[in-house]
């Protein structure tokens, strides 16, 4: 049975691994989730490898909520250096979902930013293992995953 993973933070204020892995469900079928909670970012990558080579996941949703202080953003800068080589040692995708509480004017939009940017991603996780062809139909049309689309240029 494939495997997808789920993998969020304490630091994080508002449940985006329990978002993702709800929207898992309402997207499909013929998985398993195992889901993996962790102090903070830059505690994902080593959390994202041992999903990928101890627990057999296919794919990895790695979500967190950088802080708007700048040490937090070279926290989720070393965080997201540390994912990338997570896919290039083991070969398998780690999607990325982070939201940066400055993206947001207060904290009703973050929480709705995280909640729909975690359900959006997730539906991209399943869409890589399962349905790769739907993410080529979607190539080229500016895409956003949180906010809304931009579209394309032509």
């Amino acid at each position: 049975m494939r495997r997808i993973g789920v993998l969020d933070t304490t630091f994080a204020r508002v449940d985006m691994g329990g978002f993702a892995v709800d929207e898992l469900r309402r997207t499909g079928t013929g998985y398993k989730v195992e889901r993996r909670t962790v102090p903070g970012i830059k505690d994902l990558p080593v959390a994202a490898k041992r999903l990928i080579e101890e627990d057999s996941c296919d794919i990895v949703i790695a979500l967190g909520m950088p802080g708007k202080e700048p040490i937090d953003k070279v926290c989720a800068h070393e965080a997201s250096t540390g994912l990338i080589q997570v896919q290039l040692l083991t070969n398998r995708h780690v999607i990325e979902v982070f939201v940066h509480e400055d993206e947001a004017k207060d904290a009703r939009e973050l929480a709705w930013l995280a909640e729909r940017r975690a359900r959006e991603h997730a539906v991209n996780a399943y869409d890589l293992v399962f349905r790769p062809e739907r993410l080529v139909k979607s190539a080229g049309k500016g895409l956003r995953q949180g906010f809304e689309d931009v579209g394309p240029i032509r």
